[in-house]
């Protein structure tokens, strides 16, 4: 058996503790990690794509260190499944942290599946402290003059805090 290489896709705008424990956890089933940051502006992110490649190259850092697995941080904007297949992902990690969460990606992983039954994807529930971390509540927390640094890393509460304060 060859080099197991997994992906894990997202938007990380921005990463947050949660998203750096499933990828702590997520470098102990494969060699190679792949973290992909999708473009996806249908969300309409608050960083650029260059700006949350950097934010997560500077968490992995860290935990390439730590685990000994190579991590790759790049950026995508095409389907996942062929994604996945262009960096010979065999599994696709995705994080849950409640039960909406999972309703979502079971309807993700059966079209997934569809487009390529090779490919498999591998669900990490958050650890307890991060369930209830999201991106979109931190923004909006930070948005509003809140302490986010329990929910982010410092550097990423740095990178809120000039988001918020340029203008004001």
């Amino acid at each position: 058996m060859g080099k197991r290489i997994g992906l894990y896709p997202g938007t990380f705008d921005p990463i947050t503790l949660g998203h750096v424990d499933i990828i702590e956890r997520a470098v102990k089933l494969v060699d190679e990690l792949v973290v992909g940051v999708a473009i996806n502006e249908d969300k309409r992110p608050l960083f650029s794509l260059e700006e949350r490649v950097a934010m997560v190259r500077g968490q992995m850092e860290t935990v390439a260190g730590k685990s000994g697995v190579t991590i790759r941080v790049e950026p995508f904007d095409k389907l996942l499944m062929k994604y996945a297949e262009q960096v010979n992902a065999d599994i696709i990690i995705r994080g849950l942290r409640a039960v909406s969460d999972f309703e979502y990606e079971f309807q993700m992983v059966g079209m997934n599946q569809a487009l390529n039954d090779d490919i498999e994807t591998v669900f990490l529930m958050a650890d307890a402290r991060y369930q209830s971390i999201a991106s979109r509540l931190v923004k909006e927390i930070a948005r509003l003059g809140g302490n986010v640094s329990g929910f982010v890393p410092a550097s990423v509460v740095n990178a809120l805090e000039a988001k918020f304060t340029v203008g004001e």
